[in-house]
């Protein structure tokens, strides 16, 4: 990796991506500036700490912070690098919303000067690198934009992240990396950026395949999941174990059958395949229909979730986890999230929620009565469990300490739990 003292970089946005990503390349001695909106993440990140949960990231940012390197601020400043790292949802209608990237390129429209180069790292959809364009060459006419007739003062590329949440720090560094520039020169212009604290390949292409592919990564995946989550489904109806079957059949040397789940959550998966249905929606009929499946499992889960519920009349309840994955803090497009919250305003405050990730409880709870305790309450407290994050903190806890509960378990992770009469919970609770 290159070190480069006089290199300025400004990274737009500080949030899970971000704030590792400035982190991490200003330990390669560039003096970095992260612009977020929030005063308060802004505050958090100049007095060294973190506001959010990734592993070895509190240390990292508390050093380079210590050192001079980075800094925060609400306001952008002229850099020689501007990486854009912002969020884009998607609209009510699944349409693709890239309304933080416009205004992170217009906020570097009023500091852009020539040599500079721009690299947008949100998930996007196809075009959107060129639409940062046209929107820099509206509002600054003074520049020479690349692609448009004429060599260009400026370096626009594509570049996103492909990292997963409790690796990023590690995987930000070893992980390959695909470079899309608008031209060639703008592809290598970033590469050279990207070789400075990147130990993975480094491969360009256009700006379009560079996006193309990050959405096909995770719709790709999508798809596998929501055969998993399909089969789950189908075995529920047969009363066949689904976690049986999968073990079974990736005993074939040909096949591996992913893990069903309560669906699927995160700001990836479970949102970029519907940037390539908006695209083109008479082409993906597999890819919409791998979304509503997996979609559609947290409605099948509240259902399973409620009969069990009922069948232990007045029976307190622990919902175990919020997070959209394991060992993590990201509650985004959470399945876990959206199924006990779900729990809650039918059941109130007869639920009770164990996120040891979480300080308090999401606003989706408001008014519910339900209330976060921890694991050991939930334990000795609730013959109900419906387990919807699979922690390492959950699958510690052995068998006889789960002994009697009824269990709704949809990871996987205590395939040993037996489960009790309704009646026989019914009369226990009466005594």
């Amino acid at each position: 990796m290159l070190a480069d003292p006089d290199l300025s970089v400004c990274v737009l946005g500080l949030g899970y991506i971000g704030l590792p990503t400035a982190a991490v390349i200003a330990r390669t001695g560039a003096r970095v500036l992260g612009v977020d909106v929030s005063e308060t993440v802004v505050e958090t990140v100049n007095s060294g700490r973190i506001h959010i949960e990734e592993v070895d990231l509190d240390a990292l940012v508390s050093g380079v912070v210590a050192r001079g390197l980075l800094s925060a601020s609400t306001q952008i400043a002229p850099a020689e690098v501007f990486v854009i790292a912002v969020p884009t949802p998607f609209a009510d209608d699944h349409r693709p919303d890239i309304g933080y990237v416009l205004r992170a390129a217009t906020a570097i429209a009023t500091v852009l000067k020539a040599g500079d180069t721009v690299i947008l790292e949100s998930t996007s959809p196809v075009g959107a690198t060129e639409q940062v364009r046209d929107l820099l060459a509206a509002l600054r006419p003074d520049l020479r934009l690349p692609g448009l007739g004429r060599e260009a003062d400026v370096a626009i590329a594509y570049c996103p992240e492909r990292v997963l949440p409790g690796r990023i720090l590690h995987e930000l560094i070893a992980n390959d990396r695909v470079i899309g520039g608008l031209t060639p020169r703008c592809g290598r212009k970033a590469l050279a950026f990207y070789r400075r604290f990147v130990r993975g390949a480094c491969v360009t292409t256009t700006a379009r395949a560079a996006e193309m592919t990050k959405l096909a990564e995770n719709a790709y995946r999508d798809v596998n999941i929501a055969f998993a989550n399909e089969l789950s489904l189908v075995a529920d109806r047969l009363g066949v174990d689904v976690w049986e079957v999968i073990r079974l059949a990736n005993r074939h040397p040909r096949v591996g059958i992913l893990q069903p789940g309560p669906g699927v959550g995160g700001h990836c998966i479970a949102v970029d395949p519907w940037f390539l249905v908006a695209a083109a929606p008479d082409d993906t009929p597999l890819i919409r229909a791998a979304r509503e499946v997996n979609d559609g499992k947290v409605t099948h889960v509240v259902e399973q979730a409620s009969r069990l519920i009922e069948a232990y009349p007045g029976a307190p309840v622990a919902c175990l986890g919020l997070a959209f994955k394991a060992n993590i803090d990201d509650f985004r497009e959470s399945p876990a999230l959206a199924v006990a919250a779900a729990l809650a305003r039918r059941f109130g405050p007869r639920v009770a929620v164990v996120e040891p990730y979480a300080a308090r409880l999401p606003t989706a709870f408001d008014g519910t009565g339900a209330r976060l305790i921890d694991l050991d309450a939930a334990l000795a407290r609730c013959p109900v469990m419906v387990v919807l994050v699979d922690h390492d903190l959950f699958r510690s806890v052995p068998a006889e300490e789960r002994a009697g509960k009824a269990v709704l378990d949809t990871r996987g992770i205590w395939p040993d739990q037996p489960r009790p009469q309704p009646a026989a919970a019914a009369l226990r609770l009466a005594g």
